[in-house]
């Protein structure tokens, strides 16, 4: 479903500023694999979902999503096929507009437009059995400003605004780091039961360990812009932190 093929990414080459953030690095991703990302500050691990979203362009190497080579391109045009949930609370979502529109705009997002503005009394009963399954009871508040809700409920519909119509990628960027740990953990349940429902190919950076080895079927551990650790299965399962930790070490 993802495939990088010796990407790389240099940011202020040639200044005392330099910082080689991706080096050659080579990834594939399968059809429904959860991924967790992991390493250090400045290991390339949000840089490579930036560089998969279009988010800067890569120097060199390429990217394929689906078969399809969208190294060149727009991240406008790629957001059609990505569904992503940042790591603020405030991105991704329109504090002035209400829940149900920030909701139209996820459901049509890719299609065209005109200059008709409504929702159908179809689409908000869509909606509200959507947001069922969140367990926040938002289904029952979907004339309120996104703008009003907390942290954890904004995340929350912002991962159901990025899988709302299954994208063919779904990009995770510690996107839990700025809740507290019951929020967080309520966050976390909820993106593993939505990617499980939708078969849904998924990239997560973490910074948490446990998370890392409690999620997905696949780790990568990354330091200084390269893949240092790629495990999966059963190998994966038997990881623990100390594991991990005396990998970071060597």
């Amino acid at each position: 479903m993802l495939e990088l093929r010796d990407v790389c990414k240099t940011f202020n080459p040639g200044t005392v500023n330099e910082k080689v953030a991706l080096d050659h690095v080579s990834l594939t991703l399968n059809d429904g694999d959860f991924v967790t990302v992991i390493g250090g500050n400045g290991a390339g691990k949000s840089t490579a979902l930036n560089a998969v979203a279009g988010t800067f362009m890569i120097d060199s190497g390429k990217i394929l999503l689906d078969g399809t080579d969208i190294t060149n391109m727009p991240a406008h045009v790629r957001a059609k096929y990505l569904g992503r949930v940042f790591q603020d609370p405030m991105l991704g979502t329109a504090p002035d507009m209400w829940i149900e529109e920030n909701l139209a705009l996820a459901a049509r997002r890719g299609s065209k437009r005109g200059l008709k503005w409504s929702i159908s009394e179809n689409e908000r009963a869509r909606y509200r059995e959507e947001l069922k399954i969140l367990g926040l009871g938002l289904e029952d508040r979907l004339q309120t400003k996104v703008g009003l809700l907390s942290g954890g409920q904004r995340q929350a519909l912002t991962l159901l605004m990025a899988t709302l119509e299954k994208p063919k990628l779904l990009l995770l960027d510690e996107h839990t780091a700025a809740l507290d740990p019951k929020t967080a953990a309520v966050v976390l349940e909820l993106s593993e039961r939505i990617v499980r429902e939708h078969g849904l190919t998924t990239m997560m950076v973490t910074h948490n360990m446990k998370d890392a080895l409690a999620y997905g079927n696949r780790l990568i551990m990354m330091e200084e812009g390269r893949i240092r650790l790629d495990v999966s299965g059963e190998e994966k399962k038997k990881l623990t932190v100390s594991d991990l930790l005396d990998i970071f070490e060597i």
